[in-house]
């Protein structure tokens, strides 16, 4: 099978516009993921997936995989169904234009993860210890069944602890054993049959609720395979997040 890395790099991001050209001592944003990406021992190639020009022109300097898109998509997903229609494939994993960070390991996890011929997506999970980042509604929660096939993607927090539910989020620093509760980490896997059918389905009501794209995989039918993992996101979506990120590499 052939896997590759596709980065989707929107230029207009609401919270803080042109981030994935931010510079990271030195680097932009975009080519520390890029660089990430290729570390990934399972991954034959790694593109980036762009709707500007600008965005194009600066990776020229570091790859030639680069693929212009239509400017009038939605989502991320939406832009790499469009970028792979020409690419010969068979597994596409979704790396966020934020994440300068991306473990390669976690990249080669997923990739590897469809060695299991039942399985049409995959994604992360990170256990969540702090109440603080369980209540933030910029922390996307999932909820598993049994075989690790995600049943739910919330802004809200689940699942809901009943009994103690104001002892959790009034008087608890540190999410107290054996309670568990996880946070959704943004990367991707897909099988390209199942990307291209994904990118042909209607936006879902609870897609456009939570504004979660994943939704619309799970509001289908589909099922989404999680793997946990230890590496925690260091995505940039604000300034905060663009200073902490520069405080890491110093």
């Amino acid at each position: 099978m052939k896997k590759i890395v596709v980065i989707p790099a929107r230029l207009n991001s609401t919270r803080l516009p042109n981030k994935v050209l931010l510079d990271l001592n030195g680097k932009s944003v975009v080519q520390r993921v890029y660089e990430q990406c290729k570390k990934a021992r399972s991954i034959d190639e790694v593109y980036i997936a762009t709707d500007s020009r600008k965005v194009k022109k600066i990776c020229e300097t570091f790859t030639k995989n680069i693929i212009l898109t239509d400017k009038k998509h939605q989502s991320g997903t939406d832009r790499i169904a469009e970028a792979i229609e020409q690419i010969d494939c068979d597994i596409i994993i979704n790396v966020q234009g934020d994440e300068p960070f991306i473990e390669p390991s976690l990249i080669d996890e997923l990739a590897n993860s469809f060695e299991n011929n039942n399985i049409v997506m995959s994604s992360a999970m990170h256990q969540i210890s702090k109440v603080e980042e369980v209540k933030n509604p910029n922390v996307v929660k999932v909820t598993i069944d049994n075989n690790n096939n995600a049943l739910y993607f919330s802004r809200s927090i689940i699942p809901h602890h009943r009994d103690e539910w104001e002892t959790l989020v009034n008087h608890h620093i540190n999410i107290p054993s054996p309670l568990k509760f996880y946070r959704h980490l943004g990367i991707y896997g897909y099988t390209k049959d199942f990307l291209i059918k994904y990118s042909q389905m209607e936006q879902s009501y609870l897609e456009r609720l939570e504004k979660l794209e994943q939704l619309r995989v799970l509001e289908n039918g589909y099922k989404i395979k999680m793997i946990e993992t230890d590496y925690n996101s260091i995505g940039i979506d604000t300034e905060e997040d663009y200073k902490r990120a520069l405080n890491l590499l110093k």
